[in-house]
C-alpha cells in the first residue's frame, strides 16, 4: 500500500498503541511459520523497538501481548525503556483477575495498562461468551482496566453483546474487528457501527494490511474501512496503531504511517491530535 504523505516528524507526544515484542528463547512464538512469515522470525527487543518508533516519527508505544501468557506478561512489564508508556498484558479471566493483579509488585501494576485474549484464535470461536470470562470481565470495570478486543469480524456481535453487559468497562477493538472479507463488507461495516454506538467502545486504526480477507489489501479497500471507522467513532475514540512487527508482513510500519498520514489529512489539527496521540493516551491512561 501507498501513500502521498510522509510520516509527520517526530513529535513528543504521538504514542503507538499497538506494537509487540517477543525473545523466542523464553516466548515461543508458534503461529509464526519460519517459510511464509521469515521477516518475523526473530526476535524483536526494546531496541528494535526505538528503532520503528524513531523511524515513524512516534514517541512512545503500547505494547500489547502476543502469547495468552503470564509469564510473558511479566518478562514485557520488567521491560524499563522510555519508550515503552505501557503493557498490554494477559491474566486468566475465567479466575479471579483482580486477585492475579494483586499479584503483581506496584510498579509492574502500574505499567499494566490494559488486558487482552487471544480471542481470534482461542480453540473456542465462543470464549468471550463463557459465563467465566464474562464474570472475570465484570471484575474489572470498578477497577479502571481497559480491555482489548482482538476478534475475527464474524465474532463482532459477541463483541457488541459483552460491550452492552459491561457498560462500566473500557474496550478498544483491535485491528477494526479483524480483516472483513470483501464479499461481506456490508456486514462487517454494520457492526463496527452498532459497536461504535457504545460509549465505552474504542477502536484501533492497526493491523489494516490484510484488510479484504483472501484478497490483497489495496489502499482503496483500506480507505473505504477506514471511512467507515472514521464515521462511526470520530477521531475522538479512534487511535493509531502500528501492529509492528506483525506490519512487517505487509508494506510494514513506516508505509502504514505514512498511510494514516494520507487517511486523516482531512481532519483538523486537533482531531488529527486525537488519532495520533490523545486518544490512545486517554484510553490507556499513559504519559507521552
Amino acid at each position: 500500500m501507498s501513500a502521498a504523505t510522509d510520516p509527520a516528524p517526530a513529535a513528543g507526544s504521538l504514542l503507538d498503541t499497538h506494537v509487540h515484542l517477543w525473545n523466542r528463547s523464553t516466548d515461543p512464538q508458534p503461529w509464526i511459520d519460519p517459510e511464509t512469515m521469515a521477516v518475523l522470525d526473530r526476535d524483536f527487543e526494546p531496541g528494535h523497538l526505538a528503532s520503528m518508533l524513531d523511524a515513524t516519527g512516534m514517541a512512545a508505544a503500547v505494547v500489547v501481548q502476543s502469547s495468552n501468557s503470564a509469564a510473558e506478561t511479566r518478562r514485557l512489564l520488567a521491560h524499563r525503556s522510555p519508550r515503552i508508556a505501557g503493557v498490554v498484558g494477559w491474566l486468566d479471566l475465567s479466575a479471579d483477575p483482580i486477585a492475579q493483579l494483586d499479584q503483581l509488585d506496584p510498579a509492574a501494576r502500574r505499567r499494566l495498562v490494559g488486558l487482552r485474549h487471544l480471542i481470534h484464535l482461542d480453540p473456542d470461536p465462543r470464549w468471550l461468551a463463557r459465563p467465566a470470562v464474562q464474570a472475570g470481565l465484570a471484575r474489572l470495570a470498578p477497577h479502571d482496566v481497559g480491555f482489548d478486543l482482538v476478534v475475527r469480524w464474524w465474532q463482532l456481535p459477541s463483541a457488541l453483546t459483552t460491550a452492552k453487559a459491561h457498560p462500566g468497562l473500557r474496550l478498544v477493538l483491535d485491528h477494526l474487528g479483524g480483516t472483513a472479507d470483501a464479499d461481506d463488507f456490508d456486514g462487517w461495516a454494520q457492526s463496527l457501527r452498532d459497536l461504535a454506538r457504545l460509549p465505552n467502545v474504542w477502536a484501533k486504526l492497526s493491523g489494516l494490511a490484510g484488510m479484504g480477507g483472501p484478497r490483497p489489501a489495496t489502499a482503496a479497500t483500506v480507505r473505504r474501512a477506514v471511512d467507515v471507522a472514521m464515521e462511526a467513532f470520530g477521531p475522538g475514540r479512534l487511535m493509531y496503531g502500528s501492529d509492528w512487527p506483525v506490519a512487517e508482513l505487509g508494506a510494514g510500519a513506516l508505509a502504514w504511517r505514512a498511510a494514516v498520514e494520507d487517511l486523516i489529512d482531512g481532519l483538523s489539527e486537533a482531531e488529527r491530535e486525537a488519532v495520533l496521540s490523545r486518544t490512545g493516551a486517554d484510553f490507556y491512561r499513559v504519559q507521552v
